[in-house]
């Protein structure tokens, strides 16, 4: 790290400290700490907070032998459970760190803990505190207790008692306080400052990752946000939802009970979504429902934070998160499936895709290096999830409506999903809500591409009924319109602006795979003696075979494009490059034909054209397979112009309007008017 980047790091602690006296801890003693204690981050920062929140070095040193004494005497290590037992049992009572879990005991009609380190079930628990902290009851959570031993003859419970209990939670949240901190910083500066909060470094990050990093905080501050990030090993997805917040769980992967998730009938009792903020699904490959209706129940939820068990229709304000590995190269998988593909086959379903807000692209955030983590001051991380958890309760999303509109490619479930992506954003960036046009407008711009990249793979999965994936906004000053795509999908580069070489052309086909996709016919015509050469085909017998029709179609009806022409004067070399990864295909007969006159007439296609159908030996136009989806596939290419055979035009009802007015068409009633047309001579 350079001496400026040290100056800059030190002094945003400096200004840290200045407005965040005693909420702020420096991060390398969270990781001096932890890497001697197992425990989540935000007990290690609620004990450094308390005896560690100062920039006096001497003070600091105190304070870290006072939390070490306070985790190797009060902090129980499975391992040498049964040590603190017996201390208990010597001493009569000891304060304990440990993860309580509570359960109802209906045969003795008590509440019962399990203390997850110790080891010792069936400890009684006050119907007080049980009702004072509910989290106790599902999933459980890290607290300082006072445990007692008493033992007497005939004793049918366990003899230790549990006397006192405090979860490791800030009391309290002045967010006046935060807003008049968070004035003293620029937007950089505080995205900075979130991100060392969580343990990691932004001097090492691109500014897009670090975008991708605040996105991952989103569910933490929206209500019923469902977020999904898929990407490779090692690149942190689940650590902010099992380290940083006291008020997540993380489910680590395997099977789920709608009882334990949404609501136990037997119990009339709320599951997961009730009481916890955030709820993340770690490993999504491995998710199932022990329940056939699982999947379904979460459906409605995602969709509108309710869903109903017997005769009651139950709310609830959790978010849903859900990370996952991608094993395939990312460009592999978006030409030859979909970015969804590591769910299981049960959860593959658009109507289930569709309620996700947004979808990071873990693919972009580099491994976790140790470089990676940050070693300068942040927040306490306990203090920033009361913060976080605070801000649930407020909603930014009109803040769009000040400055932009929507394009008309987005529908309801579009809009909801934008919008509330652009809230999360303002209230992590600014909680004050003192933002400019500017700020909303990366936020929007941020929110349009995550959404786009849940669209775009439900395209692949649902077809038509998701064709508008070309999200854009308006600027309500300037009324100008701009378009935000999705990086790993390519798009209009396929198909590039401007005029082509003779025998150059696109087609859209069915691949060998069986998907579609957009196919460049490339043309070289020298003088020869009549002969053909193809290359790009592979193995494929059944592609080849298609362009020796086309080449034979071309020697016996070339003149009835033009006299001029001599198909045995020439030899002539036609590459066919699969621009999508789809594979060989057959449906390559007219295409060839088109190509091969434009390369030996000297003329190119005209621009941005797919020319689609096929034809067989005899000259007979197939129609277009797949019309609407092929239309799609031109258009998200970059395709301006269309060729379609007229036995196509019975089709053109299937095709949304709104797409089908997206290009300047064209039909062909056979293949000679198939050249004119596309060399734009007729």
């Amino acid at each position: 790290m350079t001496s400026e980047t040290n100056t800059l790091d030190t002094g945003l602690d400096n200004l840290l400290n200045v407005n965040f006296p005693g909420k702020v801890v420096r991060k390398d003693l969270t990781k001096l700490v932890k890497e001697g204690a197992n425990v989540p981050v935000y007990v290690l920062e609620y004990l450094l907070g308390s005896y560690c929140a100062s920039n006096d070095e001497i003070v600091v040193e105190e304070g870290l032998r006072t939390v070490k004494k306070i985790l190797s005497e009060n902090y129980v290590r499975p391992d040498e459970a049964e040590k603190i037992k017996s201390t208990v049992r010597e001493r009569g009572s000891l304060k304990l760190i440990d993860k309580v879990t509570v359960t109802l005991n209906e045969k003795r009609d008590v509440y019962e803990a399990l203390l997850s380190n110790l080891g010792v079930n069936r400890i009684e628990v006050p119907t007080a505190i049980v009702r004072k902290f509910e989290k106790l009851l599902v999933g459980g959570i890290w607290c300082i207790i006072t445990l007692e031993y008493f033992f007497e003859e005939d004793q049918k419970g366990t003899p230790f008692l549990l006397r006192d209990l405090k979860p490791i939670q800030m009391p309290n949240m002045d967010l006046e306080e935060l807003f008049q901190g968070r004035r003293a910083f620029t937007e950089q500066q505080w995205i900075d400052i979130l991100l060392r909060s969580t343990g990691m470094e932004p001097a090492n990050f691109s500014e897009r990752v670090k975008w991708h990093l605040l996105a991952r905080m989103i569910p933490l501050v929206e209500n019923n946000y469902n977020l999904v990030e898929l990407g490779p090993r090692g690149t942190g997805k689940s650590h902010i939802y099992k380290e940083i917040s006291p008020n997540s769980i993380l489910i680590s992967g395997g099977q789920t009970t709608v009882a334990n998730l949404f609501y136990n009938m037997a119990r009339h009792q709320v599951g997961l979504v009730g009481l916890w903020d955030v709820v993340a699904f770690d490993e999504v490959a491995g998710i199932s429902f022990k329940d056939k209706d699982g999947v379904q129940i979460m459906k409605d939820y995602m969709a509108s934070g309710s869903f109903a068990r017997g005769r009651d229709a139950i709310n609830a304000y959790a978010s849903m998160v859900f990370v996952g590995n991608i094993n395939q190269p990312v460009d592999t998988l978006v030409k030859t499936s979909h970015l969804f593909a590591p769910f299981p086959e049960t959860m593959i379903d658009s109507a289930f895709f569709d309620r996700f807000h947004a979808y990071v692209p873990g693919w972009e955030i580099p491994k976790m290096r140790p470089e990676f983590f940050t070693n300068q001051y942040g927040l306490i991380v306990d203090y920033l999830a009361e913060w976080l958890r605070e801000m649930r309760k407020r909603n930014f999303g009109d803040a769009i409506n000040r400055y932009f509109k929507l394009g008309r490619d987005l529908n309801q479930r579009d809009t909801i999903a934008i919008k509330h992506t652009v809230s999360g954003l303002l209230k992590l960036l600014y909680p004050n809500e003192e933002y400019e046009k500017a700020a909303v407008r990366r936020c929007l711009e941020y929110a349009l591409e995550a959404r786009r990249r849940v669209k775009e793979q439900l395209k692949k999965i649902g077809g038509m009924e998701f064709f508008d994936v070309h999200f854009s906004y308006i600027d309500l000053e300037t009324m100008e319109e701009r378009f935000i795509g999705v990086p790993e999908q390519g798009g209009g580069s396929l198909i590039p602006d401007g005029m082509l070489n003779p025998g150059v052309m696109h087609t859209v086909a069915t691949g060998s795979g069986g998907h579609l996709g957009l196919y460049r016919l490339e043309t070289q015509v020298t003088s020869g003696n009549g002969t053909l050469k193809t290359s790009g085909l592979g193995s494929s017998s059944g592609a080849k075979e298609a362009i020796k029709v086309g080449f034979d179609f071309f020697r016996a009806n070339a003149s009835r494009v033009s006299g001029s022409i001599k198909p045995g004067d020439h030899d002539y070399h036609l590459h066919v490059v699969e621009l999508q990864n789809t594979g060989p295909t057959n449906a390559m007969t007219l295409a060839a034909f088109v190509a091969l006159c434009s390369g030996v007439f000297g003329k190119p296609i005209q621009q941005q054209m797919v020319i689609l159908g096929n034809m067989s030996l005899g000259g007979n136009v197939v129609p277009v397979e797949n019309l609407a989806e092929s239309l799609q596939v031109a258009f998200d290419a970059g395709a301006k112009r269309l060729l379609l055979p007229m036995a196509s035009v019975k089709d053109i009802p299937t095709i949304p309007g709104e797409l089908f007015a997206k290009f300047q068409t064209g039909f062909f009633a056979d293949p000679v008017d198939a050249v004119f047309k596309a060399l734009g001579v007729q």
